[in-house]
Formats: structure tokens, sequence, C-alpha cells
């Protein structure tokens, strides 16, 4: 079953120019609220940090010769089971 989305309000300041354009398009129904306009926005741009942050900790792996070593060891204990999967793949 689906969680429920727990909503709580919270107050922000925006530029009066801002909430005009959402409040404009949220009655022309471009957006279904200036609410869920603000909720998207802020998730595409949590989502836009984390992503970098992802990758700012993958390059960092990278270079990490521990990570490096691990990395080796696991693929060379898993290279026959990767090669006998790799064998029951179909061609496309």
């Amino acid at each position: 079953m689906a969680q429920k989305l727990i909503l709580k309000k919270a107050t922000f300041t925006l530029p009066e120019s801002l909430l005009e354009k959402l409040r404009y398009l949220a009655a022309r129904k471009r957006v279904p609220s200036a609410n869920a306009a603000v909720r998207e926005a802020l998730e595409q741009y949590l989502a836009g940090i984390e992503k970098d942050d992802f990758r700012r900790d993958m390059e960092a792996a990278a270079r990490d010769p521990l990570f490096l070593k691990d990395v080796k060891i696991t693929q060379t204990s898993y290279r026959n089971a990767d090669a006998e999967t790799a064998r029951l793949i179909t061609e496309w």
C-alpha cells in the first residue's frame, strides 16, 4: 500500500513578481496550483543537488586507492558468475 503523503505548512518569502507569475499560471491551469508548482520546483532543485553530491562522491571514490582495490577484488571474485550470466543473455 502506498504511504500517505504528509504535508506540512511552511512560510517562505518570494519576490512579488514570482508569486504573481505562479498565481497567473495556476489561474490559467498551466500548473495545478501555486503550491504544487513550488513543491515540484523544489523537488527538482533538490534532486539536482543530490545528483551533484552523488557525482562528487563517485569522483572521490574513483581516486580512493582502497575503494579501487575493493572494486578489483569484487570483480575478480565474481568474474565466473558474471561470465556465466553474460552467456545467458540473448542478443537483441
